[in-house]
């Protein structure tokens, strides 16, 4: 079961790209006078990109490369920086930088697939040409509507409608090899080299439109906590990858076999025609299935990124009673799909959309590889000179598809530069703004000590009940307690400071969630620590403090918590610090209630305003 719903989720991009990767290569082959060697040449370049790339660095390395079973480019940071007692900022600079490339290319997979698949509809009935666009847009649409209502209900359907995707590309591209077997060449590496030194101005074009055969790697890490590394290497191996090889190769000997100049999109015009149609359908529900694959592990990223005080908290709705990572985010839900409408409107068909694609997807691959060296010299304990080869090497390919995409940046590869851009701006200055803030309200706060003595020795009018009051510092006392003795001038007979951690694993165990310690018979320390890939239930969390002593009970329990109104201050000659300030303040206005985020019940919370200028 495991190994179905890998194939649904984990290879539905990658298993999409042979629509456009090999036309796009095609295309930028300069003649028909050696059309032989020049074709065997891009193929050869697409095998041993799928091989090296994704079979060597991500199957055998990078999927290994777990933090307690999760994947992704921030649970790689998280388990980089446990090696270190003050992590170097680079390794944070990496993990943004990562996060926010993903973003860009959240925006482009849907638009790219769901597009590719519905231009089939041209060769089935050339006058549906001008309606391509409006059938991709309503598509589009439709998958993003039904988010609300998680995947789980649709995702029992991904697997089988996956796996006869991949037989059926792997049967169509077989029968064009038996027909033409000499296309068996591009195994050859060394056609691939040969077409690049000697087409070597086209290399960098020819490299990033090969580089579309590999996109969808990143989901064999990124999907690795669903899943595990075991089913997912398994139907790599079993069924995936021969399949691509099969497909790639088909449409290689179709090409040869009919012409080059006589072929437009080998991978729908080697069906038979009967088949098109058919072929058309199902590469549209693979296609979907991918984009689906996108936005979920855009959730969760987003998710993690919260959970790591990466990004301001956002409304985060489970859609499944028993599987936590089946999550829903309506803001994120509904940018994305803006993102997506905005693209298909902007470039009209996948063939100008290749040329944005790419960049994205090579930048997140260049900061894995730049953060699983620090892994494999810090946690694997490799000796440096391998690291060093590994590095190298693939840093060599990474590097030239990350230049090769790079050079298509005024066509189109803009888009998703300036939307990871802005993502690792806004991350950028919500880091930068919670630890300002953490600084300022640190020299303005008494010492919790300080005040817990003070109250012992002269106790003001207490009331029955317990006060927790919530606060990110845990050596300062928290500002809705101060106000409250100024305000109120009494005290509960129980006060709990309350404060919650995440951890840089992505679980954590029940008996360590909770730790007690005691000031005095009024006072009380309580921390509860989340895993990043957690939902910070406070409630349910105190639930387990039970078994250490504390009789925790929601009815007799008040919550007290200090919603800050941030203002940015007088405008100073330090330009960057004041836009920034002013763009944290934003983000800190519209992010989601700490109430509603903790799942706390808003019958139990009393929360009590400061004013901070920044």
């Amino acid at each position: 079961m495991l190994m179905l719903g890998a194939l649904g989720v984990v290879f539905g991009d990658i298993g999409t790209s042979p629509i456009y990767a090999f036309r796009e290569a095609m295309r930028v082959q300069p003649g028909a006078s050696t059309a032989d060697s020049e074709i065997l040449g891009l193929l050869s370049l697409i095998v041993w990109a799928l091989t090296l790339t994704v079979t060597v660095k991500y199957v055998f390395f990078v999927t290994r490369a777990d933090n307690n079973g999760e994947g992704g480019t921030l649970s790689l940071m998280a388990l980089a920086r446990k090696t270190f007692i003050n992590p170097p900022a680079w390794i944070t600079v990496m993990g943004v930088m990562g996060a926010a490339m993903f973003f860009g290319d959240a925006i482009i997979t849907p638009a790219m697939s769901v597009l590719s698949a519905i231009e089939g509809v041209k060769l089935v009935a050339p006058g549906m040409e001008r309606w391509v666009v409006p059938i991709t847009l309503v598509i589009i649409i439709g998958v993003f509507a039904v988010q609300r209502f998680g995947s789980q209900r649709v995702s029992v359907f991904f697997g089988p409608v996956t796996g006869l995707w991949f037989l059926v590309l792997g049967f169509s591209g077989l029968v064009h090899i038996i027909a033409y077997p000499a296309v068996l060449w591009a195994l050859n590496p060394f056609l691939g080299l040969q077409f690049i030194f000697t087409h070597f101005g086209l290399a960098f074009v020819v490299m990033g439109a090969v580089f579309l055969a590999v996109t969808g790697a990143e989901a064999l890490y990124v999907d690795l906590g669903h899943f595990g590394r075991k089913p997912i290497v398994i139907v790599w191996f079993a069924l995936v990858f021969p399949c691509l090889l099969l497909n790639y190769f088909g449409q290689g000997a179709f090409v040869l076999s009919v012409g080059v100049g006589n072929v437009s999109s080998p991978f729908f015009e080697m069906q038979p025609e009967w088949a098109i149609g058919p072929f058309v359908g199902l590469a549209t529900a693979a296609t979907i299935i991918a984009s689906q694959a996108v936005i979920s592990g855009t959730f969760s990223l987003t998710q993690q990124a919260i959970a790591l005080n990466m990004l301001p908290r956002m409304v985060v709705l489970h859609t499944s009673a028993t599987q936590s990572g089946q999550i829903y985010m309506p803001q994120i839900n509904s940018m994305l799909m803006v993102g997506v409408l905005m693209l298909v409107l902007g470039f009209g068909s996948s063939s100008a959309l290749s040329h944005a694609y790419g960049i994205a997807v090579s930048g997140v691959m260049v900061m894995t590889l730049s953060l699983l060296v620090v892994v494999m010299w810090r946690n694997w304990k490799w000796h440096p000179l391998a690291v060093i080869a590994f590095g190298l090497a693939f840093a060599l390919i990474d590097g030239g598809f990350f230049a090769a995409n790079a050079a298509k940046l005024v066509q189109g590869g803009w888009v998703p530069a300036v939307v990871a851009l802005l993502v690792g701006i806004v991350m950028w200055s919500w880091m930068a703004g919670r630890k300002r803030l953490s600084e300022k309200t640190r020299r303005d706060e008494v010492p919790l000590q300080f005040l817990v003595d003070n109250l012992a020795k002269k106790k003001p009018t207490l009331v029955p009940g317990t006060a927790v009051f919530l606060t990110s510092d845990i050596e300062g006392a928290p500002t809705a307690l101060l106000h409250s003795l100024k305000h109120y001038k009494v005290l509960h007979e129980k006060n709990v400071i309350l404060t919650v951690r995440t951890s840089v694993s992505p679980r954590v165990p029940d008996d360590e969630k909770i730790t007690i310690d005691a000031y005095n018979e009024l006072f009380s320390r309580v921390v509860v620590t989340f895993g990043y890939m957690e939902s910070p239930n406070l409630p349910k969390a105190l639930m387990l403090a039970r078994k250490l002593g504390w009789k925790f009970d929601i009815m007799s329990t008040s919550f007290f918590l200090s919603r800050r109104s941030l203002k940015s201050g007088p405008k100073t000659s330090h330009f960057l610090r004041y836009w920034q300030d002013r763009l944290f303040a934003r983000l800190a206005r519209n992010a989601s209630d700490a109430t509603e985020y903790f799942h706390i019940p808003t019958g139990r919370v009393v929360e009590i305003g400061t004013q901070v200028v920044l």
